[in-house]
Formats: C-alpha cells, sequence, structure tokens
C-alpha cells in the first residue's frame, strides 16, 4: 500500500510545483493565450474572406466572440492589474455564452417570427447579459461616451415609449438588427482584412518604404520636414486608417525632424496631426466608417473611394500649401542635401513593396470584392518583400505570426464600436426616433439647407469627441442625415459630409484625440497645438460644404463640369490657405489676407459668375504683391 501511494504523492508534488509555475508565471500564460485568441480570429477571418462568409448570425456571432475574448484579456477591469482577474474571466466566460448560444440555437432563431413568437427565458437572460458585456467591453476599450449613448437610446426606449422590454431584448439580440446588424457585419467582413493588410504592410515594411520616399521626394523644399510629414502621413494613413495609430508611428520621426528645422513644438505636432487624420479619407484603403458606408448605400467599396478621391486631395492640397507658406514666411529651409536620399534610389531599393497596393487597385478595378482584394495584397505582402536581401531581413515565421496578431488586436475596438453602434441604430429602427428627429431638424431648418448642414456638422464634431468616427458616423446616419437627402442633398454626398465630420473630431479641441496623441510627442501644449490644427485643417471643414454644392468633386457628372469644379476648388483652397497664413507671394497686409478670403469663397461657389470675381479678387492680389516685390528688389 506504502509503495503505490509514493508514486501517487509524487505525482501530486509534480502537479502542484506545475500549477505553482504557471501561477508565477500567469502574465506569459495570458500573452500566450491572446496571441493565439488573435491569430485564430485572423485566420477566420482570412480564411472566410477566401471561401465565403457563412450565414449572417453565425459570421457575426463568431466575429464578436473573438473581441469580446480579447477585450477581457488585454484590459482587466481593476486599475493596476495587468493580468486578468476572476471578474474578467468570469466576463469573458459570459462574452463566450451570449456570443455562441446564437449559434446554437440558430434553427430555433431563424424558424421564429421576431416580435410575434414569445422569447424563452433563456433567451430573455442571454439577451441582457449580451448588452451588458457589449456595453462593459465597449467602456474598457473606447471610453464612456458610446456604452454611455446606448445605454441612454435604451432607457428611452423602455421609459418613453409604449416598446415593451421582451420586444427591444428580442430586436437588439434575437434578430440581424441590433448587436449582431448590419454594422457588425461590416467589420467582420471587411474592416478585420484591411486592418491585416495594414498590418501586413507595416511589419513587411511599406511604412518605411512611406517615410524614405516622402523624404526623397520633398526633404529638400522649403519646410521640406513639414512636407515629409504630409506627404508620409497621407500615404501610411491611406493604409492604417487610423488617426492615432499613424501620429505615433510615423510622428515619432516626423516630429523631430519639423522641430530640428525650426517649426515650433506645437506647429509641428499640429501638421502631424492634421495629415494623420486625413488619412481615414485618403483611398485606396479609409476608415472603417467607409466601409460602413459602402454597405449602407448598397454600393461597391471601390466607388466609395472614387466619391472620397477628389475631397481628399483637396484636404492635403491645403495642408501641404499651408505647411510651405508657413515655412517660407519664418525662412525654414529644406533638409541638408546628405540626410536627403535620392528618388530613384529609394524606388530601386524599395519600391517593390509598393506591389501590394498596386495589387488592391488592380483587383478593385477588376470588379471582385473589398475582402477579396484585400486577402490578395495581404498574401503578396511578405513575398514581395523576401525579394530582395535589404528588405527580407528580419521577416519569418514570428513577423507572420505578429502580423497576424496586431491585426486582430487593432480591429477588437472597431467590432466593439460596431456592436455597441448596432445596440443605438436598433433602438432607433424600432421606435421610429429617425423619422421624428429628421421632421424636427427640416422644421427647424425651415428649409434652409445651410443651417441643416451646419448642425450637422456641429453634431458630427460633438460626437466624435466622445466616440471613434464609426459609431459617430453611424449616429449621425440614422438620426442626421436623412433630412439632409429630404432637403436635397445628394445621396452620396450626404453621407461624405456626415463621414467628414465624424473625422474631423480628431483635430477639434477640447478633445481631440490626433492632437493629444502628436502634442505628447512633440512635448506641446494642447490648446495652441489644437488652434494650430484647426488653422491647418480649415480646408477641411470647408471642403464637405463644397461637395455639397459640387458633386462634380465626388466625381459626379459630367466630364467638363467635373475638371471645371476641381480646379476651381483646388485654386479656392490655395487661397484660403494663403488667406489664413498670411503669405503668397510675400506677407499680406490685411486688406490681401481679406481679399483672398473672399477670393477663395466665391471661387469654391458652384456659380459660375462668383467663381469669375473670385479668380480675378485672386489675380489683384498677386499682381499687387509681384509689384511689391519687385519694387524691394530695386530698392536693394
Amino acid at each position: 500500500m506504502d509503495g503505490s501511494a509514493a508514486p501517487a504523492q509524487a505525482r501530486m508534488r509534480a502537479v502542484r510545483a506545475l500549477l505553482g509555475r504557471v501561477l508565477e508565471d500567469r502574465g506569459s500564460l495570458v500573452r500566450y493565450l491572446v496571441r493565439t485568441v488573435a491569430v485564430a480570429m485572423a485566420l477566420y477571418h482570412l480564411w472566410v474572406a477566401a471561401m465565403g462568409p457563412p450565414e449572417a448570425m453565425i459570421f457575426r456571432a463568431l466575429h464578436l466572440f473573438f473581441a469580446l475574448a480579447l477585450v477581457f484579456l488585454l484590459v482587466p477591469g481593476r486599475r493596476g492589474r495587468g493580468q486578468p482577474g476572476l471578474i474578467d474571466l468570469g466576463l469573458l466566460a459570459i462574452g463566450a455564452a451570449v456570443t455562441l448560444y446564437p449559434i446554437w440555437s440558430y434553427e430555433q432563431l431563424i424558424n421564429r417570427i421576431p416580435y410575434i413568437d414569445e422569447p424563452s427565458t433563456l433567451d430573455l437572460v442571454m439577451a441582457v447579459l449580451a448588452i451588458a458585456v457589449v456595453l462593459e467591453g465597449s467602456r474598457r476599450m473606447l471610453g464612456w461616451a458610446l456604452p454611455v449613448t446606448a445605454a441612454g437610446f435604451i432607457v428611452y426606449a423602455l421609459l418613453f415609449t409604449t416598446i415593451d422590454y421582451k420586444t427591444l431584448l428580442d430586436q437588439l439580440y434575437l434578430t440581424t438588427e441590433g448587436i449582431f446588424g448590419t454594422v457588425l457585419g461590416v467589420s467582420a467582413a471587411y474592416v478585420i482584412v484591411f486592418v491585416l493588410l495594414g498590418s501586413f504592410m507595416e511589419r513587411s515594411g511599406t511604412g518605411r518604404l512611406f517615410m524614405d520616399f516622402a523624404v526623397a521626394a520633398t526633404g529638400r523644399a522649403v519646410g521640406g520636414p513639414g512636407k515629409v510629414a504630409v506627404v508620409s502621413s497621407s500615404l501610411f494613413g491611406s493604409v492604417s486608417g487610423s488617426a492615432v495609430a499613424n501620429v505615433m508611428v510615423t510622428g515619432q520621426i516626423t516630429i523631430p525632424l519639423m522641430k530640428r528645422s525650426g517649426f515650433s513644438p506645437s506647429f509641428a505636432a499640429a501638421v502631424e496631426a492634421v495629415a494623420s487624420t486625413g488619412g481615414q479619407i485618403m483611398p485606396p484603403v479609409m476608415g472603417a466608417a467607409a466601409f460602413v458606408m459602402a454597405e449602407f448605400l448598397g454600393v461597391s467599396y471601390l466607388q466609395v473611394t472614387i466619391w472620397a478621391l477628389v475631397p481628399a486631395l483637396l484636404f492635403y492640397l491645403a495642408c501641404f500649401v499651408t505647411v510651405h507658406l508657413e515655412a517660407r514666411r519664418a525662412g525654414l529651409a529644406g533638409l541638408p542635401s546628405s540626410e536627403v536620399p535620392r528618388v530613384g534610389d529609394v524606388l530601386r531599393a524599395r519600391g517593390h513593396l509598393f506591389v501590394p497596393i498596386a495589387v488592391l487597385l488592380v483587383v478593385l478595378l477588376a470588379g471582385y470584392s473589398a475582402p477579396r482584394a484585400a486577402l490578395l495584397a495581404l498574401l503578396v505582402c511578405f513575398p514581395v518583400a523576401l525579394l530582395r536581401r535589404h528588405t527580407r531581413a528580419g521577416i519569418g515565421l514570428r513577423t507572420l505570426i505578429e502580423a497576424l496578431e496586431d491585426g486582430a488586436r487593432n480591429t477588437v475596438p472597431i467590432a466593439l464600436a460596431c456592436a455597441c453602434a448596432g445596440i443605438v441604430i436598433g433602438v432607433i429602427a424600432l421606435t421610429g426616433l429617425g423619422i421624428t428627429l429628421t421632421a424636427l431638424l427640416v422644421t427647424l431648418a425651415q428649409n434652409s439647407l445651410v443651417l441643416a448642414l451646419s448642425v450637422t456638422m456641429a453634431a458630427g464634431i460633438v460626437l466624435g469627441m466622445g466616440m471613434p468616427t464609426t459609431p459617430a458616423y453611424i449616429v449621425m446616419v440614422a438620426l442626421l442625415v436623412p433630412a439632409l437627402v429630404k432637403l436635397g442633398v445628394l445621396t452620396p454626398a450626404a453621407h461624405m459630409f456626415a463621414f467628414y465630420f465624424a473625422i474631423l473630431s480628431a483635430i477639434t479641441p477640447p478633445v481631440a484625440l490626433a492632437v493629444y496623441a502628436a502634442a505628447g510627442l512633440a512635448r506641446s501644449e494642447l490648446w495652441p497645438t489644437g488652434l494650430a490644427a484647426v488653422r491647418l485643417g480649415v480646408a477641411g471643414f470647408l471642403v464637405p460644404f463644397l461637395f455639397v454644392y459640387q458633386p462634380e468633386l465626388l466625381l459626379i457628372g459630367e466630364p467638363v463640369r467635373i475638371a471645371i469644379a476641381v480646379v476651381t476648388a483646388a485654386i479656392g483652397v490655395v487661397a484660403l490657405a494663403a488667406a489664413l497664413a498670411g503669405q503668397l507671394l510675400r506677407t499680406c497686409n490685411l486688406l490681401e489676407r481679406l481679399a483672398l478670403a473672399c477670393a477663395a469663397i466665391l471661387l469654391v461657389s458652384p456659380e459660375r459668375v462668383a467663381e469669375g470675381v473670385g479668380g480675378l479678387l485672386l489675380l489683384s492680389v498677386l499682381l499687387a504683391q509681384y509689384r511689391r516685390r519687385e519694387a524691394a528688389r530695386e530698392l536693394l
């Protein structure tokens, strides 16, 4: 008996020792678990992009399952705790239960009649738990604004309408009109694949290519470092789709360069913040809300990028010109030639890393779906990087796994935002609140489109201050965009208008996330940086009004009218940048600045007579400054 007990005791001691080591190294265990879940999430969605998605409810539920698992592992509830505790693991288990339940009871869900067949007690319990974990997950990942907004809509439905709680829970959990709605479907089918593409491109060295190319193209020019920031951030932002992420990647290089060349810390941070924010509107890869827009409008993602192209170029043109004029006014030179590579050398060394972007564009233009195009572009990232010795360094299996993990982790905030926004959309659809607010806005505007646009602009900035671009855009689409359409705005222009102002909140104080990130890197004060960012990005506030009144800027209309609208808008944007900078050929006096501001407004008017007057005003300022400059030269 003693002989048989000894091995058992030895085994128990071994088990206790193993558990002790596991508990001691719980942080490593959590990291391995996070990596496993994230890589599984990425691989599952890539497989779906290749093979096609399953039924909508199943696909969206699995997407949310992965997102909730990661958020409760990555963001512990207790501050100061670096690892998930029992409460976090309990919430993780609840999240798994409420997302797997619709899959387990799928046959029952598709055979019942929503709002007529009574939900079971288990259905109602799962619905309450699902709402709770989605709100808590959103709070942990995104802050209080979005979950409080969603909770407010739930309270409105329960207390201020005749809808009973069973119908509300039915809508939000047991159908594809709430949490598992279209918005979450966009995150599952589109967003994650493009986020993974951005992660693969960054890990394969494309970010370095963008920076080197920007330095080579603009580094020697007047204010070169500022122009490098504009060009590199537009290129990188078109892939990352995130203003803050863009600031943190490119700003670590561009902001010190700008400060070293003479730009003030606040202006350097503002340049990086504005240029990075514009990445969400810059094709070919825009922010997540662009995919939601495509789904709402029932058009291809390629069509959305076509609409976005000219406004994005106008935005960056204004930013680039403002940087140039500020640098000229301050007498700032470019980078030394020794620090600037040649464009040809950069393209010969790393130009092949542009291939994934080319693949993406070619596949989209060939008519394939956006997820399929992103998948094919993603698949060529590492093989292309391996073609050259200096770009294959450090690339291996570990890099691939890290790219998959980063892409999945970066998708989690978007997935949670979409699920939480689904609650808002579900309540609005069930209560008819959107129709009520549309009628109210039309009545208040009294058929004044400018007033309606101004209200929508203010709403977009306020909503965007407290929540990410995607849910801010979704709420605006549900509540305000229908009123704009009713007042005669073309539907694509109305959606793009909401999209722009949801984005521009990132540079609008007092809550301006891109400004916060850039100011931290530049060690500048927030308010001076925020005000400089607003001045730099003022064209971004003007451009949405332009394409509402001139849909030709969205490339809608006859080719000749499109060409005229684009040219006059570009000239108008340059005039506005000159008026704000107080610099054109030379420093402007007050009268010239006012004339330039008036010329800018007239040039972007849809009326041809106004455009002509604006052109004459601009020409008169140019002529006056030219004469003053020549007179100054003669005196010398």
